[in-house]
C-alpha cells in the first residue's frame, strides 16, 4: 500500500461542503489524503483506532479503505480511475476501479455513524457513485441526472449521509453503468451494528467480496464491455483461481463469509464439508425463523448473501460456484464437442499443415490441466492450480476453506496443505470385485396394458363449434 496505509487521523477540516457538489481546488488540500493499494494478496484486517469498536471485516484479495475523524464525522476518499488488475499470478488487465484496485476498498462503518464520502473522478468520462441499498437523503442517492449532476472528469464530489442501518451493502456507479461496471468499477460497504443485535450473532472471523464477471480475449487486457452473457473470466474480487487466496480459519470458529453479485447472471454459492445458515441479505440480517440448513445459497444479480457456519470440520474444503463453466478460465465458447473421437491418425498429416496442432478434447478437458500447449501472452490458462495431489482442475469463481486446529486467533496467514490422519483419504483399490448383484426381473413398464386392450392407434377427432353437426355456442 501507499500513502500512508494507516492514516487514521483524528483532525479538523474546515469549509467543507455537506453536499453532494464540487470542490474547488482551494479546497482539495483540506480533503483527507486518499490512500491507494497495488497489492492483490489479501489484507489484514483494519482495526478501527477511532469512533464505536467493531469486529473488522477481511476482504478476499483487497483491504479496508482507512479514514479520518474531523469532528464527529468519518472522512474517507474514494479516487475512481483506471486500474492495473492481476487476476491471477501472470495475468493481468486493465480496469476502471478506486485507490488503485478494482474492486475499490471496503468501506467500513458503524450505524449511527455521520459519514462524509469524497469521489475524485480520474477516469476519461464522467461518474457518480450509488450506495447500494442504503437508506439515506435522495439527492445522496448517485443517479447522474436525476439525483445529481456527473462528477466530471477531474471534479470532486462529496455525499454525507448518517449510516442508519447496519448491514452489507455496496457501490458502484450510476453513470454510463454498461460500461463503467464492466470495466470493475465496484467495492462493498459494512455497516455494524452499534450495539449487540438480536438478529446478528457475534462471530470471530468475517469475509466479504464481491463477485464480478470480465470478458477478456486471449493475449488482450481490457474487456469487452458489450458482452451480455457469453463472459469466459468469472471471478471474486476481480480474481480468478488459482489467484484467489484462501479463507484461512481456526477450527470451532463463528465464520461469517458475505458475498454480493454484480455480474450479469445468477450464483449458486456451495461450501463443502459444512453446513451454513443465510444471516443476512440487502435488507439486512434475517428472521431467524426464516433460516434453514443449506450447503449451497444462491446470489442473484445485484443481491447480497451472508452466511454463518461453525467451521468444526478440519481440512481444505472447496468453496466455489456451482454453475460449472464459472470454475474455468479463458473459455472458448464455439470449441467443438471431440469425446470418443479418435483423430490420433489423422495428427501426422495436419502436422504438415499445423505444426503445432495438437490432439485434445477426445477423453474429456481434464488433460487441458497439465497440457503444456503454448497460449498468448497475458492469458489465465483454462485450468490452473495444484494441489498436494496434482492438478485441482479448476479455475474461476473457486477457493478453499481451509481449517486447522492450531491456527491461531486473528491469524489469516495461510497453513499450507492438510496433512489427513491415516487411512482418512480415498485410495485406489487393487483387490478382487464382487459379482454385481442382478435383478431376476426384466424392464418393463411399472403398470403394463391390460390384456384385454387391443394395441390399435386412436385417432381423436376435435369438432368446432360452428361445424357440421357442431352444437353453436358449446
Amino acid at each position: 500500500m501507499t500513502n500512508r496505509r494507516n492514516f487514521l487521523l483524528s483532525g479538523a477540516t474546515a469549509g467543507v461542503a455537506v453536499a453532494a457538489a464540487s470542490v474547488s481546488k482551494a479546497a482539495m488540500a483540506a480533503l483527507p489524503e486518499p490512500v491507494l493499494q497495488d497489492s492483490p494478496d489479501t489484507m489484514p484486517p483494519l482495526i478501527p483506532s477511532t469512533g464505536r469498536h467493531y469486529n473488522p471485516v477481511v476482504t478476499l484479495n483487497g483491504w479496508t479503505l482507512p479514514w479520518r475523524m474531523n469532528q464527529g464525522v468519518k472522512e474517507f476518499h474514494l479516487v475512481a480511475e483506471p486500474v492495473v488488475r492481476e487476476m491471477a499470478p501472470g495475468f493481468k488487465a486493465h480496469l476502471w476501479g478506486y485507490n488503485g484496485q478494482s474492486p475499490g476498498p471496503t468501506i467500513e462503518v458503524v450505524e449511527g455513524d455521520r459519514v462524509r464520502v469524497f469521489v475524485t473522478n480520474k477516469l476519461p468520462e464522467r461518474t457518480s457513485i450509488h450506495w447500494h441499498g442504503q437508506r439515506l437523503p435522495n439527492g445522496m442517492d448517485g443517479v447522474v441526472g436525476l439525483t445529481q449532476p456527473a462528477i466530471e472528469p477531474g471534479k470532486t464530489f462529496v455525499y454525507e449521509f448518517v449510516a442508519r442501518r447496519p448491514g452489507t451493502f455496496m457501490y458502484h456507479p450510476h453513470a454510463d453503468e454498461m460500461t463503467q461496471m464492466a470495466m470493475g468499477m465496484m467495492g462493498f460497504w459494512v455497516t455494524h451494528p452499534k450495539a449487540k443485535h438480536p438478529l446478528i450473532d457475534e462471530v470471530d472471523r468475517d469475509f466479504v467480496f464481491l463477485l464480478n464477471a470480465y470478458d477478456i480475449e486471449p493475449g488482450a487486457y481490457t474487456p469487452k464491455i458489450m458482452t451480455m452473457l457469453d463472459f469466459n473470466l468469472w471471478s471474486w474480487n476481480s480474481r480468478i483461481f488459482p489467484g484467489i487466496d484462501s479463507l484461512n480459519v481456526r477450527r470451532g470458529d463463528r465464520v461469517r463469509i458475505r458475498m454480493g453479485n454484480l455480474t450479469m447472471t445468477n450464483h449458486p454459492i456451495h461450501l463443502h464439508g459444512h453446513e451454513f445458515t443465510v444471516t443476512g441479505t440487502d435488507g439486512g440480517p434475517t428472521p431467524r425463523s426464516t433460516r434453514w440448513w443449506e450447503v449451497t445459497t444462491d446470489v442473484a444479480v445485484g443481491q447480497m448473501r451472508q452466511i454463518d457456519f461453525v467451521a468444526d470440520e478440519e481440512g481444505d474444503w472447496a468453496f466455489h460456484c456451482h454453475k460449472s463453466h464459472h470454475t474455468m478460465n479463458a473459455m472458448g465458447h464455439d470449441v467443438p464437442t471431440m469425446i470418443g473421437v479418435e483423430h490420433r491418425g489423422v495428427v501426422g498429416e495436419i502436422n504438415k499443415l499445423i505444426p503445432d496442432y495438437m490432439v485434445m478434447g477426445e477423453r474429456g478437458m481434464g488433460d487441458m490441466s497439465e497440457m503444456e500447449m503454448p497460449i498468448p501472452d497475458n492469458t489465465a490458462r483454462m485450468m490452473g492450480g495444484e494441489g498436494p495431489f496434482g492438478s485441482v482442475e479448476m479455475g474461476g469463481m473457486f477457493s478453499v476453506l481451509k481449517v486447522r486446529a492450531n491456527q491461531r486467533r486473528g491469524d489469516y496467514s495461510d497453513p499450507g496443505w492438510y496433512r489427513h490422519p491415516p487411512g482418512t483419504n480415498a485410495f485406489e483399490w487393487t483387490g478382487s470385485l464382487p459379482e454385481p448383484a442382478r435383478f431376476a426381473s426384466e424392464g418393463g413398464r411399472s403398470m403394463p396394458p391390460s390384456r384385454k386392450q387391443s394395441p390399435r392407434e386412436i385417432e381423436v377427432q376435435i369438432r368446432k363449434p360452428g361445424a357440421a353437426g357442431g352444437h353453436e355456442g358449446h
